[in-house]
């Protein structure tokens, strides 16, 4: 195009530039009062999420909880690990999938006297899901307040925890009989579930005192059919380098002292059936201390099973004294982790019922251990042995001794065999002089 129709063309495109410009804005005010005809106003609030959200619980201290020292004077206290703290032992390592403790069934806000109704609904549903399922705990009249929550006693009607809690046991009194208790449950998730889930019913189970959820535990225990002990922390020989925890029971301790402690181990939980040792090999060498913590146990109708660690007999005189229920381990399974050392000595526990009638091992919350004792239970009976819940051992061996008694009483004394009369008035012996027409008397030793 020539330049001078280029100028003559350029104030009109300068012209019409502003008038397209509003033809195009006028259109999209156009197409948006057409929307909003069609589709109605727009919404302009801003997002937000609705609903109703309660505030977060108050959380506040339980009693016998506490970071406090630990004194005679002031009320017993037990210092929970922290939040996200895993308790673990030397040498245990999980060697199963953690479960966490079950939660607690609540009955928060019900009426006393539906209790005893309330515990019989409750076993009726267990015992149906689980036909080895035991009672749940506590029953009715085996229990008053304790420092940390209810200990055990003997029910008006004379029924005692140590029977009431102990798994029955209808088993041929002819069979070599073997009984195994593991210890220090609670302190692994992953080993106590397998335990519980893994091991027969007849296996008894032993839990710290320090275990979170004790109860929980327990109850989750007994209702697949095991029967339960509680550990008592003892004084072992390299005390306090080797420290069994908080309200450990000395040796040189006074009774009071030792009675309170024993007391706060009893009241952390309810619905085991005995006592046994955490350690204790200088406590257990010591039959003051021993009869003193045996006479609390057998006021509460509480039994005392030992690990089989340190001086039987001294454990066994203590005992007997104070008329308790007791029992010592046989073997202990696992002082060597390897499975062959293990299957020996589940080997030699049952030359022990073959020889005896029965046999008693105890071992500890190890994978291993539990592993090879599963194995080992599963063609017991088809060599010939029945497995049998220790409670039913110690009633066994209690039995026994009583027999024994009875026929030692029954025996016939046994007199002193005949002597030759002892003359007085004999002739001189060789040597002897004679004064006054008389023999000397004979000699006395002196």
């Amino acid at each position: 195009m020539p330049t001078a129709v280029l100028r003559h063309a350029q104030p009109l495109l300068t012209l019409r530039a502003p008038i397209f410009a509003g033809m195009a804005t006028a259109g999209l005010l156009a197409l948006g009062l057409a929307g909003v005809a069609l589709f109605g106003e727009a919404n302009t609030e801003i997002p937000t999420a609705r609903g109703r959200f309660d505030p977060a619980p108050v959380i506040t201290a339980e009693a016998g909880h506490g970071t406090g020292h630990d004194t005679a004077g002031a009320p017993i206290r037990f210092l929970e690990p922290d939040e996200g703290d895993d308790i673990t032992l030397d040498g245990v390592h999980d060697g199963f999938e953690a479960t966490p403790a079950p939660a607690a069934p609540s009955h928060s806000g019900s009426d006393p006297a539906d209790a005893e109704a309330r515990h019989a609904a409750e076993t009726h549903q267990v015992a149906a899901a689980n036909p080895n399922a035991l009672p749940r705990a506590p029953m009715a009249g085996l229990t008053e307040p304790g420092p940390g929550g209810p200990l055990p006693k003997i029910a008006p009607d004379g029924t005692r925890p140590s029977r009431a809690y102990a798994r029955p046991f209808h088993g041929d009194p002819g069979a070599p009989t073997i009984a195994v208790v593991i210890g220090g449950m609670g302190l692994n998730a992953a080993v106590t579930q397998a335990a519980i889930d893994e091991l027969p019913p007849e296996v008894a189970l032993s839990f710290a005192p320090y275990t979170r959820d004790l109860q929980t535990w327990i109850n989750r225990a007994r209702e697949a059919g095991h029967e339960v002990l509680i550990e008592a922390p003892m004084e072992p020989f390299d005390y306090p380098n080797n420290d069994p925890g908080p309200h450990t029971l000395l040796a040189d301790g006074s009774a009071e002292e030792n009675a309170r402690r024993l007391a706060w181990v009893m009241s952390r939980a309810t619905g085991y059936f005995g006592v046994t040792n955490y350690l204790g090999a200088r406590f257990s060498a010591s039959p003051s201390a021993l009869s003193d913590v045996f006479e609390q146990l057998e006021h509460r109708g509480i039994a005392f099973l030992h690990d089989g660690a340190g001086r039987r007999a001294t454990v066994e005189g203590a005992a007997r004294s104070a008329d308790l229920e007791y029992a010592i381990a046989d073997r202990i399974l696992d002082e060597d982790l390897s499975p062959d050392a293990i299957d020996e000595r589940l080997l030699a526990l049952e030359a022990l019922a073959l020889q005896n009638g029965a046999a008693l091992g105890s071992g500890f919350a190890y994978p291993a251990t539990v592993e090879q004792i599963r194995d080992w239970t599963d063609s017991l009976d088809l060599r010939g042995y029945q497995l049998a819940p220790p409670s039913a051992v110690m009633a066994r061996r209690r039995l026994e001794a009583r027999l024994a008694d009875e026929a030692r009483s029954h025996e016939p004394r046994q007199t002193e065999p005949n002597r030759a009369p002892v003359r007085t008035n004999v002739g001189p012996q060789h040597g002897a002089a004679e004064e006054d027409g008389h023999a000397a008397p004979a000699s006395s030793g002196h």
